[in-house]
């Protein structure tokens, strides 16, 4: 038998990444297209949170944010990111790392318009990561920008689409007396074939 059969097998890591969260979406109670997402500052300290990954294209994964938020200007700087999904009622995980890019502005326009409206009037007046007054003050700013922008509001220039593009894919299977299974999909650069390691737990 193969080293990767079962729920590792397969030649195409984005496939098995969309087959796992294909079934984590219909066993975790919320939200699991939750990644904790890692970036460096310009002092090399890392910063960690979550966003929702909102699609898991055929050559990388993809979310949205304020680029003028920390994460954004991080980007920004250093090209690189790394994420991690973890499925608790699944007892899985995926793990990746590669250089970060802005998906297209048509592709960012298409998802803001999926979004509730008060989520895209909300991405109008937070000022992400940066110093806020109050919460009566944001709540202010979305209540007028609600009246100005209206019902069909466009996608603020600030705000779209990242895609991480691996070099590397890990995924992570929770095994007896902590002897995990842990298989690493590992490339030079994208476009580059996929060298695949079993790891030790």
């Amino acid at each position: 038998m193969s080293e990767r059969s079962g729920i590792f097998s397969g030649e195409d890591p984005f496939a098995i990444s969309r087959q796992w969260l294909d079934e984590a979406r219909k066993h975790e109670v919320a939200d699991p297209d939750a990644a904790a997402l890692a970036t460096v500052d310009a002092e090399g300290l890392p910063n960690v949170r979550v966003v929702l990954m909102r699609g898991i294209e055929d050559n990388g994964f993809v979310f949205y944010t304020n680029y003028h938020s920390a994460k954004g200007q991080e980007i920004a700087a250093t090209g690189k990111a790394a994420f991690v999904i973890h499925w608790k009622t699944l007892k899985r995980q995926i793990r990746v790392r590669g250089p970060v890019e802005q998906v297209s502005p048509e592709q960012s326009d298409a998802y803001f318009a999926s979004r509730a409206l008060q989520s895209r009037i909300g991405a109008w007046a937070s000022q992400q990561s940066q110093p806020l007054k109050s919460r009566a003050s944001l709540m202010a700013d979305v209540a007028r920008l609600g009246l100005k922008l209206g019902p069909h509001p466009e996608r603020p220039p600030h705000w779209g689409g990242y895609r991480i593009t691996p070099v590397e894919i890990e995924f992570w299977a929770d095994g007896e007396f902590r002897l995990h299974n842990r298989f690493q999909w590992r490339r030079e650069k994208e476009g580059s074939s996929w060298t695949v390691n079993r790891l030790s737990p």
